[in-house]
């Protein structure tokens, strides 16, 4: 029998890239054989670990929420098999403390990201014979998170998103979501810098606990479901939206 989940040959781009769980995903795709695209705004993080993981993985330069940004990046790029839509932004507060200018903020990036991308990688894919997308969603998509307002707004965009790539491009691409809980990132980090920097320890053990397992999730963990999305063993997931979450959602 052949190894399962390789990507030999096989190329992908991850956005958001060089930090988090892209930066996993980028590990994880890169050791099952793909040459990794490493889009992210932060040029020298995504080298850096371009020359880490090797194969041919490169860092790109990239703003996803910028049209011009998008367009010149995959200028660069002839072939493509696997786009993980991975960048984001979190948002604090319920509608009533949701800046207009902080709505847009959060659509910019967490919509009309991957919706950019996605449009400027679709020739490629549908050139492929391996085309997926896998476009990184959240629990906060399907259930109401207390004070995410725009987050769980966009998130749920994603999901629906996905699904509609699904309805259009059956048996030409895959496209799936993966839905993660709040998973130990530097994002994280930066969230609880900038609300809850006088109590940070106190605040992530409540994250945790929160997880109905006790913990919260790894990138590592996300990544290695992006990998299975991504490879022939998955060839009959199409249009889902799997939850990773501790069994945040089961309860």
């Amino acid at each position: 029998m052949s190894h399962p989940f390789r990507l030999d040959g096989r190329r992908a781009l991850v956005t958001g890239g060089a930090s988090g769980i892209g930066e996993q995903t980028v590990r994880a795709l890169a050791q099952a054989g793909a040459q990794v695209f490493i889009a992210d705004l932060n040029q020298e993080a995504a080298d850096k670990l371009a020359a880490e993981v090797g194969g041919g993985a490169s860092g790109v330069a990239m703003d996803v929420s910028d049209p011009a940004s998008v367009t010149a990046a995959f200028a660069k790029i002839e072939q493509l098999d696997y786009l993980v839509n991975n960048a984001g932004v979190g948002s604090v507060g319920n509608i009533e403390e949701c800046s207009h200018e902080e709505w847009s903020r959060v659509m910019r990036v967490n919509i009309d990201g991957p919706f950019l991308i996605t449009q400027a990688a679709l020739p490629l894919l549908l050139a492929s014979a391996h085309g997926a997308v896998v476009n990184i969603g959240s629990v906060a998509g399907l259930v109401g998170v207390k004070r995410r307002f725009a987050y769980c707004a966009s998130k749920g965009a994603v999901i629906a998103m996905t699904r509609q790539l699904a309805a259009d491009y059956s048996g030409r691409l895959r496209a799936n979501c993966i839905c993660p809980g709040t998973v130990d990132t530097p994002f994280v980090d930066g969230y609880l810098e900038k609300y809850h920097s006088h109590e940070k320890e106190e605040m992530k053990a409540q994250l945790h606990a929160r997880q109905p397992i006790g913990r919260m999730g790894k990138s590592s963990e996300i990544a290695h479901m992006a990998l299975y999305l991504c490879s022939d063993e998955a060839e009959f997931v199409h249009g889902a939206a799997l939850e990773i979450d501790g069994g945040w959602t089961a309860l």
